[in-house]
């Protein structure tokens, strides 16, 4: 394997399936399963999922919700999808923790770097929920920040989409994906690929990032493995 400890970035959106909002059960089974293939071959795997599937706090406060409140509810929307992740990870016989930046004793720990580690060492996946645990902060920000604090070599950013493009290829055919580019250049060509925030913290770091569609079945281990899948953000 190319990568020994992986941040895997999911949105809350991927959980939907074709579904119009929720969980779908079979997309969650299907994760889990490529999940599974990865660590039975020994790679250490930490999760960050969005909320968007249950409520986002910039469409609350878009709607007159004060923004605090909505990022909030958008925090305890990630620790629903963790849940759930958790279920479906345990029903595929991989060991699984999910910590939260948000205090829920009840159903999770709390985030504890440390921990987290420990955990990763002994083959446990880890998933992370309750984003950075502030508002005004996105899921992509605590991905990048949760793949630092714990070492990873790389953010793999699960997505819909095989990669990135010159333009969003479902809507202009003519876009043109790269295989790789630099950070430098993803700005200066004005391409999305996460947050100012978290783009900007992932550069300063110099952790790559590689943006994939997750929903190919194999295709998380074909980029664990090293293969030419996606595109990869670097230095």
């Amino acid at each position: 394997m190319k990568y020994k400890r992986i941040l895997l970035k999911l949105s809350g959106e991927a959980l939907m399936g074709d579904r119009q909002y929720g969980i779908d059960p079979e997309r969650l089974s299907e994760y889990a399963k490529d999940i599974k293939e990865i660590t039975d071959l020994g790679v250490e795997v930490a999760i960050v999922i969005g909320g968007g599937n249950i409520f986002r706090g910039v469409a609350g406060a878009m709607n007159g919700m004060d923004r605090v409140q909505g990022d909030h509810m958008g925090m305890l929307a990630t620790v629903i999808n963790g849940l759930a992740l958790q279920n479906a990870l345990e029903d595929a016989d991989v060991k699984t923790r999910l910590q939260t930046a948000i205090k829920i004793n009840e159903v999770a720990e709390p985030f504890i770097r440390r921990k987290a580690m420990s955990h990763l060492r002994k083959g446990r996946v880890v998933i992370f929920g309750g984003g950075t645990g502030n508002p005004y902060f996105t899921t992509d920000s605590a991905a990048v920040l949760r793949a630092i604090e714990i070492e990873a070599d790389v953010i793999l950013k699960g997505t819909r989409v095989d990669g990135i493009y010159t333009a969003d290829p479902e809507k202009d055919s003519t876009a043109v994906k790269f295989d790789h580019i630099s950070f430098k250049d993803v700005l200066l060509k004005g391409l999305k690929v996460m947050d100012t925030t978290a783009f900007t913290l992932s550069q300063e770091n110099e952790l790559p990032i590689i943006v994939f569609d997750m929903n190919k079945k194999g295709n998380l281990l074909k980029v664990v493995s090293g293969e030419n899948i996606g595109t990869e953000v670097n230095v």
